[in-house]
């Protein structure tokens, strides 16, 4: 059994001009729109990045947990890493291993087929995590967040997978064993902790900014990263090497 990455989401003040960057960054069209969102106060966008989704939240109301992130750090930004366990079991032995580390759920609702688990920002300090389970166990197939299936018929853009991201905090290595706890994986050794997932790699970092502990920066493979340093240049973004800023998260273009 294993942990996969299967959605990141961003969080952001205007829905619209932000997805208007990604799509021209990343090579995306389209999007799934979920409204289930509303009752929380936000209206979202979700990208199909390969078999994994890029999605961006906005508020639409006042005094919302979204608002207030935004708030808190001092701006748009990473807002959650999005996980799909294989099993059951293996969702219920990482929500046992949270409880031990006194983290809180933020959120959990059984819908059957599709179990959903967020655990709250504050006590992993540094973005939400969720880890859902469906009944079909298809890591790369059915995700109710995206829709169920109908993202498979989309045109396939030009960014194929999202492979890494950024934690930063003042402490990193006691960030990652902390994450690595909750998520049964030992941290790597080296120069910069890293817990790796079954397709997915989370890095912790120093703080590259005075915005504290967050979702910094997001690497994904593309077809092309010129063109995407390009578009990003062409719009007035942030643009270093090959790593663009979008929605106050640096985007990392790998080649394919």
């Amino acid at each position: 059994m294993a942990i996969h990455l299967r959605q990141i989401c961003l969080v952001a003040g205007e829905l619209a001009p932000v997805m208007d960057d990604l799509r021209a960054v990343l090579g995306v069209e389209g999007g799934h729109i979920d409204p289930g969102v509303g009752k929380y106060g936000l209206e979202n966008t979700l990208l199909t990045i390969g078999t994994q989704f890029l999605e961006v939240v906005a508020p639409v109301q006042d005094g919302t947990a979204a608002g207030r992130y935004i708030d808190r750090r001092g701006g748009d930004g990473g807002y959650m890493v999005i996980c799909q366990c294989e099993s059951l079991e293996e969702q219920t032995a990482l929500r046992a291993r949270a409880k031990a580390a006194g983290v809180r759920e933020a959120h959990v609702s059984d819908r059957g087929d599709w179990n959903i688990m967020q655990l709250h920002p504050g006590d992993l300090k540094a973005a939400f995590l969720e880890a859902d389970w469906d009944t079909e166990c298809d890591v790369t197939g059915r995700w109710m967040p995206a829709g169920g299936t109908g993202w498979q018929d989309e045109p396939k853009g030009a960014a194929l997978a999202m492979t890494a991201a950024e934690l930063q905090s003042d402490d990193p290595a006691g960030l990652a064993a902390l994450w690595g706890r909750v998520l049964g994986v030992a941290v790597s050794e080296g120069d910069v902790p890293e817990v790796r997932l079954a397709n997915f790699t989370l890095r912790f970092v120093p703080p590259g900014d005075d915005r504290g502990p967050g979702l910094s920066a997001l690497d994904v493979v593309v077809e092309d990263p010129a063109r995407g340093i390009a578009m990003a240049a062409r719009r007035g973004l942030p643009v270093s090497g090959s790593d663009v800023v979008v929605c106050g998260t640096t985007l990392r273009l790998i080649p394919a």
